[in-house]
């Protein structure tokens, strides 16, 4: 009898062990069982330096959650280019390849993917998205509602002007350049307008789609002679910047945009979101989203500092008549940060 109260005892002691072990989890806290693969399909709106940086970021970060988390993110990716036509028929393959997750990189795809999500409910994160409740993709920021939540590169208008002034404090005709169909746009412009009113500063609208028709709007500007051109986080200009840089420099034209890329590109001065921190953090929400059980309707949307201040060196001199050092001096107190990048297609 006193040995089989031993092993009944024996065997309890081994159950309890291993209830705590299952309980446990190993060290990792993962709900995700290992060695299981995640579908994600990622559709980039056009080719151009922040979209891409954004990409690679996404790419990387889950990649490295893969490994620490021990599962696998099967990634298709693919760019439709501005394209509708090419950007739904993406979609549509996502949706038939029965993706766990979408990506949508830019406002104009992130809209889509909302649509076509909202019988299937595929969760969907985007990025790069300026005004996400403006273009009715979320009901609001702090609690989307619906199958879609993401990042946004929400821009710091008044603090953009705030430098424009701050270098030229008699400037009194202000260009304002951008594609009247990119939603990106819209509220930034909408803000401009407005602190350029209440200041008393005259300006200009210029608009383009294609390359020609922004190359022939910055011929016109040039031509009325502004004192200074902004730019928000528009795709399409930004597909432009390095076939108009020269120009703009040439006539002595400082361009102000929403990013670092149009700096990296040419422009004088990019301002706003570290896109590659972007592109980290959306990876983030995705495996909070597939790994954690996280529910896009009450994942706040993420937004960032627009701080950094970043000056194209190898055109600031020629444009303002002021060194690098002398301008980061000017700007400092205006920025969280200021860093200078020289002319080139891609970031490193």
């Amino acid at each position: 009898m006193k040995t089989l109260k031993k092993m009944l005892c024996a065997v309890l002691a081994l159950v309890m062990v291993l209830s705590l072990a299952a309980c446990g989890g190993g060290n990792t806290g993962d709900s995700a069982d290992s060695g299981t693969v995640y579908k994600v399909g990622i559709c980039n709106y056009v080719d151009d330096a922040s979209l891409n940086q954004i990409v690679k970021n996404i790419q990387d970060q889950l990649a490295a959650v893969g490994e620490e988390r021990g599962v696998t993110f099967d990634i298709s990716y693919d760019n439709c280019n501005g394209d509708e036509t090419v950007m739904e028929q993406i979609i549509q393959n996502f949706i038939a390849d029965e993706v766990d997750l979408m990506v949508g990189v830019a406002t104009p795809v992130a809209m889509k993917m909302q649509a076509d999500t909202e019988e299937n409910q595929i969760p969907v994160v985007f990025s790069a998205v300026s005004d996400p409740v403006a273009a009715g993709i979320v009901a609001s920021n702090d609690a989307p509602g619906a199958n879609i939540t993401g990042t946004s590169d929400y821009l710091d208008t008044e603090a953009i002007f705030n430098l424009v002034f701050a270098a030229d404090p008699e400037a009194d005709l202000i260009g304002l350049l951008y594609d009247v169909g990119q939603e990106s746009s819209t509220t930034a412009i909408a803000a401009a307008k407005e602190y350029l009113d209440g200041k008393g500063v005259a300006y200009k609208e210029y608009n383009g789609t294609t390359a020609a028709e922004i190359q022939q709007a910055v011929s016109q500007l040039i031509s009325d002679g502004v004192d200074a051109v902004f730019t928000p986080s528009d795709n399409k200009i930004m597909e432009a910047e390095l076939s108009i840089y020269e120009d703009l420099a040439e006539a002595q034209i400082p361009h102000y945009t929403g990013a670092d890329s149009f700096a990296l590109n040419g422009a004088f001065l990019g301002y706003g979101v570290d896109y590659a921190n972007l592109g980290v953090e959306t990876a983030n929400m995705v495996a909070q989203i597939l790994l954690d059980g996280a529910d896009p309707a009450t994942l706040p949307v993420m937004t960032f500092d627009n701080g950094t201040a970043t000056i194209n060196s190898d055109v600031c001199e020629q444009i303002s008549g002021k060194t690098y050092e002398e301008l980061e001096a000017l700007f400092a107190p205006l920025c969280t940060k200021v860093q200078a990048v020289t002319t080139a297609e891609e970031f490193e």
